[in-house]
């Protein structure tokens, strides 16, 4: 790789590390045909490691960080004082597949800054992939962040060569967004996102490829003042209506020669936490975005306890549950027990009444739980009731690193 180059990827992979909507999960399993090179297997994210303990990684690049917009909040707004780059086409193919063949990488995340206009900007994101895909028969992932103000024509092209799309809702409100990024369109950005989910949905009744992976969206969290509550109702209507694979907040990172609009320093990571705990409650344990908001305080997720302890806080009287005989909603209401614990707990009790040390045998989180759970051997005497409750289990303060 000659020096030039270096420098590009240099810039342009730093300058892609605050999107962070980057996961792979969801594709189809594949493998190259002979001549081509790569496979997906259908679970991984950038820089960590599969289920079964491989490690998988994505290179994640934008095309270029030049910008047409001067969004407030982003390090690549038009008014910034950065360094620019831009690859060329043929130069991001030829690095996703020298990488590849080095074992760096089993696919690509692209994206990129508005250039000329966002038409010309998709066709040079949809010239990677096709390039990708039909000249070098790659066959791993690749992830497309999509314009939203780029024709549908377009949008469909890049859905017939990437495994993932995604556009990014940015900021949960439109006041929001006109206030800090007022060159973007919320409404574009949605009526986007339900063309898409439209040909998603279409193609998989027709059995034809479109976006396998499905799309994602991407939320900053701490760059204006929208509360947990307004951006988990947000959440929560985005999966109704445009069926999201996934949603992703990202904590706002203050940049430099920051607006004086934006808030000085970011937001504590822990909130960004909390707020995929809330997300993962919605989508795994049927907990409805009403639930998810009485566990707030002012509309906010405690940084102290997890969402479904700070529910279950609230909501003493429906506890302690019988772990032989409550439902499997309830069961998973209980704090300290996830859905694979709930659901060996169900299998179980089919066949034996359970005792504390089964279920302990079951579950990670017995700690927690012990409260809120009567077993044939055990019942606590009236644990919930205790003032100390909470204290005696919110988590110790810890660090967190964003990047």
């Amino acid at each position: 790789m000659d020096d030039a180059l270096k420098k590009k990827l240099t810039v342009l992979a730093d300058a892609a590390k605050y999107d962070a909507s980057c996961a792979s999960s969801g594709a189809r399993k594949r493998k190259a045909e002979a001549g081509g090179l790569g496979s997906t297997t259908g679970a991984g994210i950038c820089h960590a490691y599969t289920p079964d303990g491989r490690c998988v990684s994505l290179l994640k690049i934008l095309l270029t960080n030049y910008c047409l917009f001067d969004c407030a909040y982003c390090v690549n707004r038009r008014s910034s004082n950065v360094r620019r780059a831009k690859f060329s086409v043929d130069e991001v193919v030829t690095l996703t597949v020298e990488f590849y063949k080095r074992n760096y990488i089993e696919g690509l995340f692209l994206s990129s800054g508005i250039i000329r206009s966002p038409d010309h900007t998709m066709e040079q994101l949809i010239r990677v992939a096709k390039s990708l895909r039909q000249r070098h028969g790659f066959r791993g992932y690749i992830h497309l962040k999509t314009i939203p103000e780029a024709s549908p024509w377009l949008i469909e092209q890049a859905g017939l060569y990437a495994d993932r799309l995604s556009i990014n809702l940015e900021l949960p409100t439109e006041a929001s967004l006109e206030r800090l990024a007022p060159e973007k369109d919320g409404a574009a950005i949605q009526t986007a996102m339900g063309q898409m989910g439209e040909r998603i949905l279409q193609a998989k009744e027709e059995k034809r490829r479109f976006a396998p992976a499905g799309q994602s969206t991407q939320v900053i969290v701490g760059a204006d003042a929208s509360t947990d509550e307004s951006l988990i109702r947000t959440s929560a209507r985005l999966y109704d209506h445009y069926g999201l694979k996934r949603i992703y907040y990202s904590a706002f990172s203050p940049i430099p020669d920051a607006a004086s609009i934006l808030p000085s320093k970011s937001p504590p990571l822990q909130r960004e936490h909390r707020l995929y705990q809330a997300d993962w409650l919605m989508r795994y344990y049927a907990f409805s975005p009403d639930d998810v908001a009485g566990a707030t305080e002012s509309g906010m997720l405690a940084l102290d306890v997890d969402p479904k302890l700070a529910w279950a806080l609230k909501n003493r009287e429906r506890f302690p549950v019988d772990v032989n005989r409550a439902d499997r909603e309830m069961l998973l209401r209980v704090p300290g027990l996830g859905v694979r614990a709930v659901d060996k707990i169900v299998a179980a009790r089919r066949h034996a009444t359970l005792r504390l040390d089964d279920v302990a045998r079951l579950t990670s989180g017995l700690k927690r739980a012990r409260p809120f759970l009567v077993a044939a051997d055990y019942a606590p005497t009236r644990l919930t009731d205790r003032l100390d409750l909470r204290a005696r289990l919110a988590e110790p303060p810890r660090q967190l690193s964003l990047f």
